[in-house]
């Protein structure tokens, strides 16, 4: 997941750390865009074995290491501090009916584009941002780069490439069972993903915004041989959007833990099982 972290998937390399639950935003999803359990996913989480502990909280420093990097020095735009703008909004929940209003249609390198200069266009951005940092794609060299030039500003994101391809180094790829170019064994599925669960907006102004998107997600290997099965996360995303060159980009983004739900009664799914769902079902592009 850049999953906001894990694999840094987000924080992970990839991502960056902050966010508030507050009020509960609406994010909307539209339609997509195109028995036993062996401790593979889904419901209660399967114990972690302490190579996987390792591997996760690894990657989340290396994560947190690339984006302070990337952000040192204050000012610019990277420049956490003053991004956003307009003030903090008042706590309290927003509105989660439907607005009405259709989802962008546009597409740049397959990550959705041409948002809304407002503040609902602001948190479809930020949700649809959320999921391409936290994808599987971020540990390949070449999709990674295509991803973060998307996403964020020309200049937040020449900061970025270089400390994220240290911390997804061959050595790093591969306590996650994945070889240097990020691929996993033939007989295996590594899955990282991002789910928008709501948006909140903390502040907006004109032309910057900061939305947090607090999502679950999906991180780890599904296979025969797997030390690090997939298993679910809960976070809270924060990003600063700034309005260039006619679309909402990212300067700078932050994540915290939380906030977690109980965990359910359903029995985790088999490899197999979770393998055949990555592979069957699609994700969604992401409006309020």
């Amino acid at each position: 997941m850049s999953f906001g972290d894990e694999h840094g998937h987000g924080s992970d390399p990839g991502r960056t750390t902050d966010g508030g639950f507050g009020g509960m935003g609406q994010t909307r999803t539209r339609l997509p865009d195109g028995g036993g359990g062996d401790g593979y996913g889904g419901g209660r989480r399967p114990q972690r074995s302490s190579r996987s502990l390792v591997a996760v909280v690894g990657v989340v420093v290396l994560l947190i290491a690339a984006i302070a990097f990337a952000n040192r020095g204050g000012g610019g735009d990277n420049d956490t501090s003053g991004a956003g703008g307009g003030g903090d909004r008042a706590a309290g929940s927003e509105p989660t009916s439907a607005s009405g209003v259709k989802p962008v249609t546009g597409k740049n390198g397959g990550i959705p584009s041409g948002f809304a200069k407002d503040e609902q266009g602001a948190e479809s951005a930020a949700s649809n941002y959320a999921v391409a940092l936290g994808s599987d794609g971020m540990f390949n060299k070449d999709s990674r780069h295509g991803i973060v030039d998307t996403v964020y500003t020309a200049a937040a994101a020449g900061k970025l490439k270089g400390p994220q391809d240290n911390a997804y180094s061959p050595e790093f790829l591969a306590k996650l069972g994945l070889d240097p170019n990020g691929a996993a064994p033939a007989d295996s599925t590594f899955i990282s993903r991002t789910v928008p669960v709501g948006t909140k907006v903390e502040s907006f102004d004109g032309g910057s915004a900061r939305v947090s998107v607090w999502y679950t997600g999906l991180i780890g290997m599904s296979g025969p041989d797997s030390t690090d099965p997939v298993s679910t996360t809960w976070k809270t995303w924060t990003f600063d959007l700034q309005w260039t060159a006619d679309d909402w980009k990212v300067t700078a983004d932050s994540q915290k833990d939380g906030p977690a739900p109980v965990p359910g009664d359903i029995a985790a799914s088999t490899a197999d099982e979770i393998s055949k769902a990555v592979d069957e079902y699609g994700g969604f592009t992401y409006a309020r």
